[in-house]
C-alpha cells in the first residue's frame, strides 16, 4: 500500500449552502447516519455502506486477539448485522462522534454481552447478513494472541491503510475512467514509500511524455489524491472540524 498522507497540511470544506469548494461535508455518509440516527433509508444506507468499507480494522482486531479465522469472521458479520438492525447510535455524541472510535467501542461491548457460540445462530435474527467484501487469504494468516492493547493498535492500522487504499482505489478509478490507466501506474510509483521507484525522467521515457510534462502530472494527481484523502475522512467523523484531528491521527498510526 502506498501513500503519502504526511503531505496533507489542511482541509477545505463547504458549508451548508455549498459555495466553497473542497468537500461537501453535509453528505458525507458519518454525518447522514447521526443526523438521522439510522432511522431513515439514507442513513441505513450509508451505515450499510461503512459497514462494507470498514470491516477489516474489526476483523483484525478479533484476529490479533487470537480469534480464528472464522471465528472472527461469525462476530464480525453478527456484530454488523446487529448494529444494522438496532438502528440506534444515540450513545454516539454528534460533536465527538467518529466512526473509527465508534465501531471499536461497539464491538468490546457486543463481545463482552454475547455468547460466542450462540452467535452463529442468532447474527441477524433469520436476517442476511451484510455482504462484506470476499476476505482475502492475507487478512486469514493465522495470528499469535497478543494482549488487548496491541489488537488496538492493528485495529487502527488497518483502520488507516483500509481509509488510504480506498483513496488510491478511488484515484485509480478515476484515472481508468480518462483512459489513463498506465499514466497512473507509473505516477503512483512516485509516491514516497514506494521502494525502488523509478525517476520522472524514466518515467518520462517510458511514457513518452517530457519531463516536465511527468512533473505536472504529478503534481495533479498529488493535489487529487490529496483532495480524496480529505472527502474519506469526512466520510468517518462527525462535524468538519474533526477532519484536520482525524487526518492528523491518521499520519500518526502510519508513521508510528
Amino acid at each position: 500500500m502506498s501513500a503519502a498522507p504526511h503531505e496533507v497540511t489542511s482541509t477545505t470544506v463547504t458549508d451548508k449552502s455549498g459555495q466553497h469548494g473542497g468537500v461537501a461535508f453535509t453528505t458525507t455518509h458519518w454525518s447522514v447516519v447521526l443526523e438521522a440516527q439510522g432511522e431513515s433509508p439514507a442513513a441505513q444506507q450509508a451505515l450499510e455502506k461503512l459497514c462494507r468499507t470498514y470491516w477489516r480494522p474489526i476483523f483484525a482486531f478479533l484476529r490479533r486477539q487470537g480469534i480464528s479465522p472464522d471465528e472472527a469472521e461469525d462476530i464480525t458479520q453478527g456484530f454488523f448485522a446487529e448494529l444494522l438492525e438496532r438502528r440506534s447510535l444515540s450513545a454516539v455524541r454528534k460533536e465527538k462522534g467518529r466512526l473509527r472510535s465508534f465501531l471499536l467501542g461497539g464491538l468490546k461491548y457486543f463481545l463482552a454481552n454475547e455468547q460466542r457460540r450462540a452467535m452463529a445462530v442468532k447474527r441477524g435474527k433469520g436476517q442476511r447478513p451484510i455482504p462484506l467484501e470476499e476476505f482475502r487469504a492475507d487478512d486469514r494468516i493465522e495470528l499469535e494472541p497478543t494482549d488487548p492493547m496491541t489488537a488496538e493498535m492493528i485495529y487502527e492500522r488497518r483502520w488507516a491503510l483500509t481509509v488510504l487504499e480506498r483513496v488510491l482505489s478511488r484515484l485509480k478509478d478515476e484515472y481508468l475512467a480518462a483512459d489513463n490507466a498506465a499514466l497512473f501506474d507509473s505516477l503512483k510509483q512516485l509516491l514516497p514509500d514506494e521502494p525502488g521507484s523509478p525517476s520522472q525522467a524514466e518515467i518520462a521515457t517510458q511514457l513518452g511524455m517530457t519531463e516536465n510534462a511527468v512533473r505536472q502530472a504529478f503534481y495533479r494527481f498529488r493535489q487529487r489524491y490529496q483532495s480524496l484523502l480529505r472527502e474519506e475522512i469526512a466520510n468517518t467523523v462527525a462535524t468538519p472540524g474533526d477532519i484536520e484531528d482525524e487526518l492528523r491521527h491518521l499520519i500518526a498510526v502510519i508513521e508510528a
